[in-house]
């Protein structure tokens, strides 16, 4: 090859300047979004849900709806959904992962608005630290208020099933595992698993800040749900802490309600604390942490 052929090759290509930067990581990738720790329950925890979010007009193709179902699983972990009524639906659990996770979703909700009616979204270009984020897109105004669904029934809404679609969408459901939104405290969710059960709470709290509370609750011997129950450890998601609570089987989510507003109290009580951890309370953190699994 001459060097005139090699000049020609190389001036096609993006000098390196100019290719936008990878998205940055973000710890906390829902902050500023109502509902943040519901966000990270949908993305992480929950089975089958649904919310629903308004899109600022100056985001909307031409004749796209304004609201935009937010949903855990679609069908074959879709990113997005256009339907052919015209709803759109995300799948906040597509396996997307760049680091940001609301860069991740901003880019399937666009693709999502983008795509022709009755087509789903099979796969979304990777984001980069141009790309909008969910704050960037989403209406000051919406809410995100989760409906527990008990399976999947919400991606055929209103359509009528037969045979192998039917089939695969009572698979799908028959894999959900029981779970009930609790009432006395925000983004706590009760689930049966096999034989046993658990509280699942999402604090709202800096990961750290909530670990160093449940410290001093768990030293107080405080960090229960009454009588037969037990703090098992926690989940670390999307910068939040995410405890779980070992129940009694026999009994079913409402039969915890009380117990877990009281926790609310004490947790609250113990974040007002402003002191250094005792002796026991630093002991009662390491133990904590030897039990928190990250989810990222």
């Amino acid at each position: 090859m001459g060097k005139a052929s090699r000049r020609q090759r190389g001036s096609d290509r993006t000098p390196k300047a100019a290719r936008p930067a990878p998205a940055p990581f973000e710890a906390r990738p829902f902050a500023g979004l109502p509902g943040e720790t519901d966000w990270v329950a949908m993305r992480e925890i929950l089975p089958a849900a649904t919310a629903v979010v308004r899109v600022r007009p100056e985001h909307l193709p031409d004749g796209a709806p304004s609201e935009v179902t937010v949903a855990t699983v679609l069908p074959m972990a879709w990113p997005a959904l256009h339907r052919t009524d015209g709803t759109v639906l995300i799948g906040t659990q597509s396996g997307n992962a760049s680091g940001d996770a609301s860069r991740d979703l901003a880019a399937q909700l666009l693709a999502g608005l983008a795509a022709a009616q009755g087509t789903p979204v099979t796969a979304t270009p990777q984001v980069t630290a141009d790309s909008p984020r969910l704050q960037d897109l989403l209406a000051d105004d919406t809410t995100f208020e989760v409906t527990v669904h008990e399976g999947f029934d919400f991606w055929v809404e209103g359509q009528e099933l037969e045979g192998e679609a039917q089939e695969s969408l009572e698979r799908a459901n028959s894999s959900v595992v029981p779970t009930v939104a609790m009432t006395s405290l925000p983004s706590a969710y009760w689930v049966r698993i096999g034989e046993r059960a658990h509280v699942r709470l999402v604090l709202p709290e800096d990961e750290d800040v909530a670990t160093d509370a449940l410290a001093r609750l768990h030293a107080a011997g405080d960090d229960g749900l009454g009588e037969g129950t037990r703090l098992l450890g926690a989940f670390r998601a999307g910068g939040l802490l995410v405890p779980v609570w070992d129940l009694d089987p026999e009994l079913e989510a409402g039969d915890h309600e009380s117990e877990l507003a009281a926790f609310g109290e004490r947790y609250r009580a113990a974040l007002a604390v402003d002191a250094p951890l005792t002796p026991d309370e630093r002991r009662a953190r390491s133990g904590l942490l030897s039990r928190q699994v990250t989810l990222r």
